[in-house]
Formats: structure tokens, C-alpha cells, sequence
């Protein structure tokens, strides 16, 4: 047996670990950081030949990532000159080379998918638990018994909500800051109404907000759209539609939303 391979014959009789798959996978990660504490640590003849390195590496990933850029791209070339004339109706082309490039009908579809999952704000502010909940203390020890937090944001309960007994109460909603309606722009038709709403889809800060119906800006809530009169292709009138909250509820004392 040659010298070296010590490593692959124990592996072969004994087997390896049950995490050896996850632990080759985060050595490889940091080997990223280490690169990179390498490059800002080393000085002298030492960084000069290691930044070499770097460079040569990156020129090489640089020309994988264009050549694999280029096999997906439909190029034409120009057609070589020959002795024999062309007739007219083959003079404006060219001769197209199309090395496994998808074809732009399936680019279509998806940009379309893409389209019609795009809301009108993509990125909003997070907002911390600090800013979202206010500590209420209760009873005769108010040191132990802190556990209790009051939703400082507007927020939506459905029509048939029940507080809990308030010895189970985890999460406090106000009255005072309870919305159910708010006014929807239709972009299409121009009009902005106001829309009962039905549920919050998604609060795009936290999952627990989305539980709790908390209205921020940018979240995706359903409201009731059958006073518009919206029908499907199939002729159905259309009862719910999602909107995105556009404004900060809390300051402006009313809910606006963009019909998605």
C-alpha cells in the first residue's frame, strides 16, 4: 500500500462519523473567514505572495462565471464570407448559435411569476419587541410577575374574538387601537375605497406578529373587495383580495393599502 492513504483504508474498514457530511460542509464555509483574517493579518513578502494567490483565483473563478453565462446566452455570429451569392431572402440572417440557452418564451413565464408575487414595498424598517410591546406588571409582587406585554401597535382581531380570562392573558390588544376597516387603492380603476378587512396574511417583521394581527407597515392583510365588483374570467364574483399596507398606521390614525 503506498504511503499517505492511511485515511481512506480506516475509513473503508471502520467507517466514518455520523456528522462527517455537516462537518466538511462548515470547514469548508470558514475556510472563507480564514481566508479573509489571512489577507488583513500577513505583512511583508508573506501577504505580497498570498494576495498573488487571491488574484489568480479570482481571475479564475471570474472566467468559469462568464463562460457559464455564456453558454446560457443566445449569441449569432457573423456568417464567414463565401464565393457563392446568397439569394436576397437569406441576406439579413445570420447564422444563430444556441448553446443551451432557454428559450424566452419560459424567461416570459417567469418574469410573469415574478411579477405577480411582487408587492408594492419589498423592504421595510424592523421593528424591535421593545418598540412592539410594553411591559405590564401585575399584582402584589410586581418584581415576579412582569410577564404580561400591551401591543403598542394598531392591530386586527376577527369579529368573533374572545379575550382570554385575564389570569391566562399573555399578550394585551387595546380597544383604542383595534382597525377593521381600511382604505384600499385600486391602481387600476383609480379609486380608493374602504374595505372591510377580513385577515392579516403576513407581518413581514415577525411570524408572532402575523399571530397576533399586528398592522405595520408593509403587511399583506385580505380584505373583503365584493363592493367592487370584481368577477374572475370564469364570471365568479371575487370575495377577498390581498392589499399591503402602505402608510404607519400608528401615526396616521387610519389604514392605507395598495390592492395586490
Amino acid at each position: 500500500m503506498p504511503q499517505n492513504e492511511y485515511m481512506e483504508r480506516h475509513a473503508k474498514q471502520h467507517g466514518k462519523r455520523f456528522d462527517y457530511e455537516e462537518r466538511k460542509r462548515k470547514r469548508i464555509a470558514r475556510e472563507q473567514h480564514k481566508g479573509s483574517e489571512n489577507a488583513q493579518n500577513f505583512r511583508g513578502l508573506r501577504a505580497k505572495l498570498y494576495q498573488q494567490k487571491r488574484r489568480k483565483e479570482k481571475i479564475q473563478m471570474k472566467k468559469t462565471i462568464r463562460a457559464h453565462e455564456e453558454r446560457n446566452v443566445k449569441s449569432s455570429e457573423a456568417a464567414e464570407p463565401s464565393s457563392t451569392p446568397l439569394p436576397q431572402y437569406l441576406l439579413d440572417r445570420s447564422s444563430e448559435k444556441n448553446a443551451k440557452a432557454l428559450s424566452s418564451a419560459i424567461k416570459q413565464k417567469r418574469n410573469e411569476k415574478a411579477a405577480r408575487f411582487s408587492v408594492p414595498l419589498p423592504k421595510v424598517k424592523g421593528i424591535s419587541e421593545e418598540e412592539m410591546f410594553s411591559v405590564v406588571k401585575t399584582g402584589k409582587k410586581t418584581q415576579k410577575k412582569g410577564w404580561k406585554r400591551v401591543v403598542t401597535k394598531p392591530t386586527f382581531v376577527g369579529p368573533d374574538f374572545t379575550r382570554r380570562p385575564v389570569k391566562y392573558e399573555r399578550f394585551i390588544r387595546p380597544m383604542g387601537l383595534r382597525y377593521k376597516k381600511a382604505n384600499v387603492t385600486h391602481t387600476e380603476l383609480a379609486v380608493t375605497v374602504q374595505l372591510p378587512i377580513i385577515s392579516v396574511k403576513k407581518n413581514p417583521q415577525n411570524p408572532m406578529y402575523t399571530q397576533l394581527g399586528v398592522l405595520t407597515r408593509g403587511t399583506i392583510i385580505e380584505v373583503n373587495v365584493s363592493d367592487l365588483g370584481l368577477v374572475t374570467a370564469g364570471g365568479k364574483v371575487v370575495w377577498g383580495r390581498y392589499a399591503q399596507i402602505t402608510n404607519n398606521p400608528e401615526n396616521d390614525g387610519c389604514i392605507n393599502a395598495l390592492l395586490l
